[in-house]
């Protein structure tokens, strides 16, 4: 996997687990929820995500 299959892939679970705990253990999870979509918007318009720039220092490769 490449480093934008990564990050769709981390961001889709942060979501799916933090809808999860607002349900079940406290609605302040929603926060978490707001913030990666507020984050995958920005990365939308200026091409920046602090994850992408992680994985890239990780080692994960940019193009098949």
């Amino acid at each position: 996997m490449v480093v934008l299959d990564w990050v769709h892939t981390l961001a889709g679970s942060f979501v799916l687990i933090s809808l999860a705990l607002g349900y079940w253990v406290s609605p302040y999870w929603y926060i978490f929820t707001a913030f990666v979509g507020a984050n995958l918007f920005q990365f939308g318009i200026t091409k920046f995500c602090p994850l992408a720039l992680i994985l890239k220092k990780l080692g994960v490769p940019e193009s098949r």
